[in-house]
């Protein structure tokens, strides 16, 4: 579940990331007062088990009943690891997901989900890293395996460029100028090009120097604010 919201006294209103379908919203009718539908698991980043009905004849989804599979306690006790999971979530929410696309979002989210429950400490940058692998999956992939200038190929011990403006890479011999060239060490470029590849628990920011995570950190939200128009700002997602 990404968002859960008051509809009058006792109805409520879901927002679902469902395997098939991707986002749906629907209406919980006596969701905050029923026991026996929903059994107290309407809450955000819970993963449910549930039986939907379309009304058609008002334009709207009905959730009939749900069940808990998985809950999210230690987020519950932990501001910072809850701030990560629900900025991932309204990533999410912003970005919209569909069709296909839908079952590979939903199992990242909760492969993210419960690295969050673990007792270990959340992995610098996940939110970003987050945001770069759901782009990817859903089709907005940067290309970061050669140059997109000459076609020669990245190897180690090279700094490169991200070309903004093309999603690609630049080699030293073809480097630019301008504020659409970001510069991306080869240990940077090789990290993003295993977030793309990898489970969430291999995202082991922490190996990198603190310049190459800022390296990282620009260059997604750079990408993603100029290729999917979603920017970051005053706390929260906006369409720009």
């Amino acid at each position: 579940m990404l968002h859960v919201g008051r509809f009058r006294e006792a109805d409520m209103w879901v927002r679902l990331l469902t395997r098939r379908q991707g986002l749906l919203t629907a209406i919980a009718f006596g969701g905050s007062r029923s026991r026996r539908r929903f059994c107290g698991c309407l809450d955000i980043g819970n993963s449910i088990l549930c039986r939907v009905k379309s009304v058609r004849a008002a334009g709207y989804l009905a959730l009939q009943e749900a069940s808990l599979l998985q809950g999210l306690r230690r987020l519950r006790t932990d501001g910072q690891r809850l701030g990560l999971a629900m900025n991932c979530l309204r990533f999410l929410e912003v970005l919209g997901v569909q069709g296909e696309e839908a079952h590979e979002a939903l199992v990242l989210t909760e492969d993210v989900l419960r690295l969050l429950e673990e007792e270990c400490p959340p992995p610098p940058l996940l939110a970003l890293l987050f945001r770069l692998r759901i782009a990817s999956d859903q089709g907005f992939a940067p290309f970061l395996h050669g140059c997109a200038q000459c076609g020669r190929q990245a190897w180690a011990g090279e700094d490169w460029q991200f070309l903004l403006d093309r999603g690609g890479l630049l080699c030293p011999d073809c480097r630019a100028t301008g504020s659409y060239a970001l510069e991306l060490a080869y240990a940077s470029l090789d990290f993003l090009r295993t977030v793309q590849n990898s489970t969430p628990l291999l995202w082991d920011a922490s190996r990198l120097a603190p310049s190459e995570r800022r390296q990282c950190g620009r260059v997604i939200d750079a990408f993603v604010q100029y290729h999917l128009g979603i920017a970051w700002e005053e706390g929260r997602f906006r369409r720009v």
